[in-house]
């Protein structure tokens, strides 16, 4: 029986995927963006099952993005291999609204795709997007798109660059050796060899509805790259019953029998040309070259699709992730992350109080400096996820729950908070109340006007019901008799085209994806903690 690869293979805010096989094991990189640690790695031996197997950015010291606006941060990792040790390249942008965008491109290697990690060594700040190819010479090349300001033009073309290995530095100046074609938005450039030819993969068109990607090649690696005779290789910007939408920006990759595959970017909207709550994800198809010595998808259409043939390798899957946490382990589990800052104990642990997680409360969730959260992607399009939730907070300003995040400035928060108003005119202790909080385009509002007394309660239940663009907050004061509070939000709201849609002025980057997960604030500065019993995630 034909074994298949049903895409997308990494569900849920996985984008702008570079793929690298060595020997056996076939690697994807992601972007992360604001989220920390940075930079995901998948694994896999089969092209059908892939794991999360870490996230080598997991220090300040490679990566520092205290402050930085949203949707900044990792952007677009390049994976790749030669003489016994991994390179991963990538871009640290530090603001991109307004004409100037201020960025820097890092390398970090290792011995191990598990680490460590070396220090970064800074490669340039022309633009973003890099990639290393290793030519059969022995020799490396650096290459990236080129930010030009002039006219708020802002794609520059695809420049190159060689890379000393030995001495870890750039040599000579930079060469641009592609303009792009009438599709615009030339960025995220890829470089292959194979018959005598330089093959350049570029994604164009934007990341939105428009992507694609576009194949040129040259005999010389510094050009003139002709352009593919069915360019693009891959979009379906016109096709939009497509399952596989925005498709674009991805490598190349030969398996051991001689085999290709692409990955790429793609997202699924909830409606025709709708809203992505699980942002853009990390698909692969089949690649075949014909005579002409052009790459082809295998299906002979420029459309992706949801179901490829794999190719004839051993069955490898991976265990199940679980669906419940208990927080009975000193580790934090791999598919949370945090915003920005590195999930270290003073803020976030589960070693103080066992069996349980412990988070302090620090900023508000508008902040982009120092906010208390973990959370994992929301990589399905009908989801449920629970918690419980014990906090005793002693003034207004501390707040902790179950939150439904895309950013600082768009996110449904279920949350437990304080009345100590209340009590100066009852004589009594605070008071405690749960309610729902919702942040859109930076105003935010609450679901009840005075919340529900929880006063006393000890231990509050929290749940979210996710369901395509439906979604409804429950509670419980007892195991299993949930309650729903507030009404049926939108949760399309939490997707790259409802926050590009809303923006006003120059543009605004939203790149990322719907989350779900535990947050702690006190804006008292006292610190006040939470601690959450459970963690439940499935998806239906």
């Amino acid at each position: 029986m034909a074994a298949y690869i049903r895409n997308p293979v990494l569900r849920g805010f996985n984008p702008d995927p570079a793929i690298c096989r060595v020997g056996d094991d076939y690697y994807i990189a992601t972007s992360t963006f604001e989220w920390f640690p940075g930079c995901q790695i998948h694994h896999s031996r089969d092209l059908r099952h892939w794991q999360l197997l870490g996230r080598p950015l997991d220090r300040v010291s490679q990566l520092d993005m205290k402050g930085i606006p949203d949707s900044c941060g990792v952007w677009a990792p390049c994976l790749t291999y030669s003489d016994d040790l991994f390179y991963l390249v990538y871009t640290i942008v530090r603001s991109f609204q307004g004409v100037w965008k201020d960025l820097s491109n890092y390398l970090v290697t290792s011995t191990d795709i598990q680490g460590p990690w070396s220090q970064p060594i800074y490669l340039n700040s022309s633009g973003f997007d890099p990639s290393l190819f290793h030519d059969d010479d022995g020799r490396s090349w650096l290459l990236n798109m080129l930010v030009d300001h002039r006219q708020r033009k802002l794609f520059g073309g695809i420049v190159l660059q060689e890379y000393d290995k030995a001495a870890q530095q750039l040599l000579g100046d930079p060469r641009p050796i592609f303009a792009g074609t009438g599709h615009g938005c030339t960025e995220g450039p890829h470089l292959y060899s194979r018959n005598g030819y330089y093959y350049l993969l570029t994604a164009e068109g934007g990341t939105g509805y428009e992507h694609g990607m576009t194949v040129a090649r040259s005999r010389s690696i510094f050009g003139r790259y002709e352009v593919h005779p069915a360019n693009p290789l891959m979009s379906s910007r016109d096709t939009p019953e497509a399952y596989l939408q925005k498709t674009g920006h991805g490598g190349l990759v030969r398996t051991q029998n001689d085999d290709w595959y692409t990955s790429f970017l793609t997202a699924r909207p909830l409606t025709t040309r709708g809203r992505c709550i699980t942002g853009r994800e990390t698909a692969l198809e089949r690649i075949v070259w014909r005579d002409d010595d052009w790459p082809y998808l295998a299906s002979g259409a420029q459309v992706a699709r949801q179901q490829v043939e794999a190719p004839d390798l051993p069955d490898y899957p991976f265990a199940a992730k679980a669906q419940r946490l208990d927080f009975d382990t000193p580790e934090i589990d791999i598919h949370f992350q945090a915003l920005r800052v590195p999930l270290t104990p003073d803020w976030v642990n589960q070693t103080e109080r066992p069996g349980y997680l412990r988070i302090y409360g620090r900023e508000s969730l508008s902040s982009c400096f120092e906010q208390s959260l973990i959370a994992r992607r929301v990589q399905a399009h009908a989801t449920e996820t629970s918690t419980s939730v014990q906090f005793e907070p002693e003034t207004l300003q501390q707040m902790a729950g179950l939150v439904c995040y895309y950013n600082s400035a768009h996110y449904h928060y279920l949350h437990i908070s304080g009345d100590e108003f209340g009590s100066r005119t009852t004589g009594k202790s605070l008071r405690k109340f749960i309610n729902v909080s919702t942040a859109d385009a930076g105003g935010v509002s609450e679901a009840l006007p005075a919340g529900l007394e929880v006063t006393g309660i000890d231990t509050v239940y929290m749940k979210a019901d996710y369901n395509g663009a439906a979604l409804q907050f429950y509670f419980a004061l007892v195991p299993g008799q949930w309650q729903a509070i507030g009404p049926v939000l939108d949760g399309s709201m939490l997707s790259d085209d409802y926050v590009q849609e809303s923006g006003t002025g120059d543009f605004y980057p939203a790149f990322t994806g719907a989350f779900v997960g535990l947050c702690c604030q006190d804006l008292s500065g006292k610190n006040r903690h939470a601690d959450f019993g459970f963690f439940t995630h499935q998806e239906r």
